[in-house]
């Protein structure tokens, strides 16, 4: 199947940000909508993209001129907007590249974490939601990898 043709720039990518919550030996997975460009339908992680507005409306880190600590922050917020919830304790996980159905290269950037406080509460792009062990993911169409991340977060979090 070809690819959609784009006119954005090669060099430049989406990143995104993603976590893992751990919530008493369970894990969150919600449910795309059917509109999403990459995915659609399919389970995932809660996240999202960094978007330069939402850094830039911020105060630049004391002493320099630059945001630290825009991952954490990023994550925080999009775990809000997709999922009602406050988590902490976040930890890098991974990252990875993909090319999108419209030919756009996304940095995924993936950390874990443990759900601190809230109820699941849907975000507007996200029409489900269930606490899954690693086996029950089984029963889910996630999106490839995430399954496999999900059940290496069980083992540390274990180990």
């Amino acid at each position: 199947m070809p690819q959609e043709q784009s006119n954005f720039d090669p060099r430049l990518h989406i990143v995104a940000i993603t976590g893992i919550i751990e919530k008493d030996g369970k894990y969150l997975i919600l449910k795309r909508s059917e509109r999403e460009t990459a995915y659609p339908g399919f389970w995932t992680v809660p996240g999202g993209k960094l978007v330069r507005h939402e850094y830039e409306s911020l105060a630049l880190t004391p002493n320099t001129d630059a945001w630290y600590d825009i991952v954490s922050r990023t994550l925080e917020k999009e775990i809000i907007e997709e999922a009602g919830l406050e988590i902490e304790d976040i930890k890098y996980l991974t990252d990875m590249i993909f090319i999108r159905p419209d030919n756009i290269p996304a940095l995924v950037l993936s950390y874990y974490c443990r759900h601190k406080a809230g109820e699941v509460k849907l975000g507007k792009d996200i029409v489900d939601f269930a606490w899954i062990t690693p086996e029950q993911g089984k029963n889910y169409q996630i999106i490839p990898g995430i399954l496999e991340k999900i059940i290496n977060v069980d083992k540390l979090l274990k180990s």
